[in-house]
């Protein structure tokens, strides 16, 4: 339900988002002249677990992320190969990082939500997972309390439930009074706003998965939940448009007295680009008219990004995603598969609004390369530089005592970032130290779409350990 237009001016550590072009712009609306400008991230940033019996060995989509103190928690559903250990749906899991972009690391204890008992209303599948860090820190209970709310399947369907804890990464303990909203599709975001909470879903779940989106509120975390009598709230686009195949589930955010919502926008069947929509009230939206925001054409090989949950930092925006792909060659899977959705990893894209941004992200990790090894084309992340005119790459790895020779680095082109040069773009020795933990910057203009990089160990006899890339593109 669209109503209407609104002129919008938010202001916040940089970031400046405005309304769509319908509305008059407003004088020194920044997004109103420039638009956003997108970054490749990691993409895949976490792919599923090498090992068959872990619970996300299969398949990964998007849940929420949040960060506190000074580590990032990225949660995700999963599902395992190993369908004895793992049987049924999905299961809800949780990765860390230093930075927004990663690198990952998948916690040991995974699941940190898994199925009910047999013939509970969750015993199928838990997935879809809002979290929410409530209140100060409380002396009595010497804690602070945490909130999950997450989407669940058993006998009696598709419904929402509520789980607590003390830490991001649990034990988490599920509400006794579960479930809290039910038959109401897939669950996308939970906002807190002036004592209220507002939950954004999508629903009905169309054939392929996607539908329309839907919102309820509530005065406690728990409820009771009133489903607004307007719904749906946001439509898909009409007949020929980019969403015109409805909507996955999606993260809103409030900031600044502003409702955000990025989100997966299906072109029929399940070709997702992404768009944006703003709301001053929650209930009233209105669609960014340049969209999408990521068109699917900039994420190399991608098919689908899709479960899109925005986290806002500074001045960029964090685009948190499924990945689905057409034929997954070039990636670090190696495979190809159909329908295309059937293989899915995660994946990170980055927004801003500044010309002048310089964004750091990992590109290759390896624990060890051993005497005239080289990486693989690959191991190394797509580096994206549609929209940046530099990139800086930082080397660092380890010598063991008694090495003689160094590492190069080599630097290939793509033009579409799946099939890359047999020929260096540029090559760079890495200086010796041994014994040493190395690090060298080297700066380039490349005048290609995207690059990635194949390290060579040129020593005869010994291993070079902890090689780590990080590719810094900028304006």
């Amino acid at each position: 339900m669209q109503h209407r237009s609104h002129s919008l001016l938010l202001v916040s550590a940089g970031l400046l988002l405005a309304a769509g072009p319908k509305d008059p712009a407003p004088r020194g609306n920044i997004f109103a002249e420039k638009g956003f400008v997108h970054v490749l991230g990691p993409s895949p940033a976490i792919a599923p677990n090498a090992d068959e019996a872990a619970v996300d060995s299969r398949i990964l989509e998007s849940c929420d992320i949040i960060k506190d103190l000074d580590t990032y928690y990225w949660y995700y559903h999963a599902q395992s190969k190993d369908k004895s250990r793992w049987p049924r749906g999905y299961r809800i899991c949780v990765a860390t990082a230093p930075t927004p972009l990663g690198p990952w690391k998948r916690f040991e204890n995974n699941p940190v939500l898994d199925h009910g008992p047999e013939g509970s209303w969750d015993r199928t599948s838990v997935d879809g997972a809002v979290l929410m860090k409530q209140g100060a820190y409380d002396m009595k209970r010497g804690t602070e309390q945490y909130y999950m709310w997450y989407s669940a399947r058993g006998p009696s369907g598709r419904h929402i439930g509520l789980a607590t804890a003390s830490s991001p990464l649990g034990p988490w303990k599920k509400y006794e009074g579960n479930p809290i909203v039910k038959d109401f599709g897939y669950l996308g975001g939970v906002a807190r706003v002036n004592g209220k909470f507002y939950m954004f879903v999508q629903d009905p779940v169309g054939v392929t998965d996607q539908g329309p989106f839907r919102v309820a509120t509530a005065e406690k975390p728990e409820g009771p939940w009133t489903k607004y009598e307007g719904n749906p709230v946001l439509t898909p686009g009409d007949w020929g448009a980019w969403d015109d195949g409805g909507y996955s589930e999606a993260r809103v955010r409030y900031h600044e007295g502003v409702f955000h919502w990025f989100y997966g926008g299906t072109k029929t069947p399940k070709f997702e680009s992404i768009g944006y929509a703003y709301s001053l009230d929650g209930f009233n939206w209105i669609k960014y008219g340049a969209n999408p925001v990521v068109d699917l054409s900039r994420v190399p090989d991608a098919a689908g990004l899709a479960e899109v949950h925005a986290y806002l930092e500074g001045p960029y925006v964090y685009l948190y995603h499924t990945l689905r792909y057409f034929t997954g060659k070039g990636t670090a899977r190696g495979i190809s598969s159909y329908p295309p959705w059937a293989t899915e990893d995660l994946a990170i894209q980055v927004l801003t609004i500044d010309p002048r941004f310089k964004i750091a992200m990992p590109a290759l990790n390896i624990e060890s390369l051993a005497p005239r090894q080289s990486s693989r084309i690959q191991d190394c992340l797509p580096i994206g530089l549609e929209s940046a005119s530099s990139l800086a790459l930082s080397v660092e790895c380890t010598y063991e005592a008694a090495v003689r020779a160094g590492l190069s680095l080599h630097v290939r082109g793509s033009d579409d970032g799946v099939i890359y040069d047999t020929v260096d773009l540029n090559t760079f020795d890495i200086p010796l130290d041994a014994g040493k933990r190395v690090r060298k910057t080297v700066e380039l203009s490349p005048k290609v779409k995207y690059v990635k990089v194949i390290v060579e160990n040129l020593d005869g006899s010994r291993t070079v350990r902890s090689v780590n890339v990080k590719a810094t593109v900028g304006n």
